[in-house]
């Protein structure tokens, strides 16, 4: 290992920059919680557990923006789809 190393062009912050649309936080989750993504990704042979994460707040979210009477309508009309 060398004595000196020189910083002098050196940035701070992370290596790899955020995509943009993306946000890098710290949140505190159950371990029962991250460990069932985890699992969630491990048997679906590979992927980002915090994508999983992601996608599903935003189901979530998307399914709390349609009424209940809109959401009986919209599974109605695919039932009947399906039906014919």
């Amino acid at each position: 290992m060398r004595e000196d190393y020189d910083f002098s062009n050196a940035k701070r912050g992370p290596v790899i920059a955020s995509p943009p649309g993306k946000t890098r936080i710290t949140i505190r989750i159950d371990d029962d919680i991250l460990e069932w993504f985890k699992a969630q990704v491990h048997e679906a042979g590979g992927g980002s557990y915090q994508s999983e994460i992601n996608a599903a707040l935003r189901s979530h979210i998307e399914s709390e923006r349609e009424s209940l009477e809109s959401t009986l309508r919209r599974v109605i009309r695919e039932e009947l789809q399906d039906a014919s």
